[in-house]
């Protein structure tokens, strides 16, 4: 059936002909079937991929960002977010990233093209394992306080404590009163980080749901990323609603003025990652700015939460990610 799919696509784009949206939606129906996708040893090509979503309206482009214009602009965006660092350090400033979005995002891929050249001193990943006996009977956001940042630091966070508000409601690692009291807490306790003077980023990686099985797929086949692809991941392949009606609550609750959200659209990784970091770089005020190697970011890549879900509150449908 995968060769079939495969062969179908393959003469679907050849001779420069175009993928109407449902036949692209066709295509994509067998591959959103993770029942299927796991247990082929074969699958799409990112790029087919790529291709079958822009047709079908899932994603805006339908080719994947060059490689060689990939590296030039990282590398120019990295020498930016060295003179960050400089200003960071120099005026005490403290900067707090959150990634976040569903597993195989590209969130830990994002942080760690931040973190290329930064000098670890200063600037710190964190991505907590779950918490241990102790840290159950703390305060929840106790063990996330304690990694925050000091004058002159930035932290990215691999995962925050919206935790709860995603893994932890739809797995049923919480209770239900643990999580309405997340969310009546979260924005208080944002509110203050913010008041101190830390510089808050809240950032949503959005993948669709073949790439993120196309993801998973190249995980479970690939033993040099076997560890990538854990239980809870497995097991959260039966809820994608689940997950998309926990991300559109987080959002409804979470995504204000003081505190918003800015989602990444990741299908294409390196897009997401280009265009991350400058959005990133666009709204900090550091001296000797060059916004000739910035540019805007891509307004069909990065967006508010309204721009991008513009039904927070609906019923999941769909792939949305």
């Amino acid at each position: 059936m995968l060769l079939y799919l495969t062969l179908s696509l393959d003469r679907l784009m050849t001779n420069n002909s175009s993928l109407k949206p449902e036949q692209a939606k066709k295509l994509l129906k067998k591959h959103t079937d993770h029942k299927f996708v796991m247990k082929t040893k074969n699958s799409f090509s990112s790029k087919k991929l790529l291709k079958l979503s822009h047709a079908a309206g899932e994603y805006p482009y339908d080719e994947k960002m060059e490689l060689i214009e990939y590296e030039t602009e990282k590398h120019l965006l990295q020498t930016e977010l060295l003179k960050v660092q400089s200003w960071v350090k120099e005026t005490g400033q403290r900067i707090v990233c959150l990634f976040e979005g569903r597993d195989a995002a590209g969130k830990g891929g994002a942080i760690k093209r931040f973190m290329e050249h930064l000098n670890p001193r200063t600037a710190h990943v964190v991505a907590l394992e779950k918490p241990n006996e102790r840290e159950k009977g703390q305060w929840y956001f106790q063990r996330y306080i304690s990694q925050l940042p000091t004058r002159g630091e930035m932290v990215f966070f691999d995962r925050s404590w919206y935790n709860r508000a995603g893994v932890e409601r739809v797995m049923k690692f919480c209770t239900v009163d643990e999580y309405q009291e997340f969310i009546r807490q979260v924005f208080p306790f944002e509110q203050m980080l913010v008041n101190s003077g830390i510089i808050l980023f809240k950032f949503w990686f959005s993948v669709t749901r073949q790439e993120q099985l196309r993801r998973f797929h190249s995980r479970k086949n690939d033993p040099l990323k076997h560890w990538k692809l854990s239980q809870v991941d497995v097991d959260s392949l039966d809820r994608w609603d689940d997950y998309t009606q926990a991300r559109k609550d987080m959002f409804f609750h979470t995504h204000n003025p003081v505190t918003p959200w800015t989602v990444i659209r990741s299908d294409d990784k390196k897009r997401a990652r280009i265009n991350c970091m400058r959005y990133f770089l666009n709204n900090l005020d550091y001296p000797n700015k060059n916004k000739g190697i910035i540019k805007e970011h891509d307004l069909n890549i990065v967006g508010s939460v309204n721009k991008i879900y513009p039904h927070t509150t609906l019923k999941a449908t769909g792939n949305d990610g």
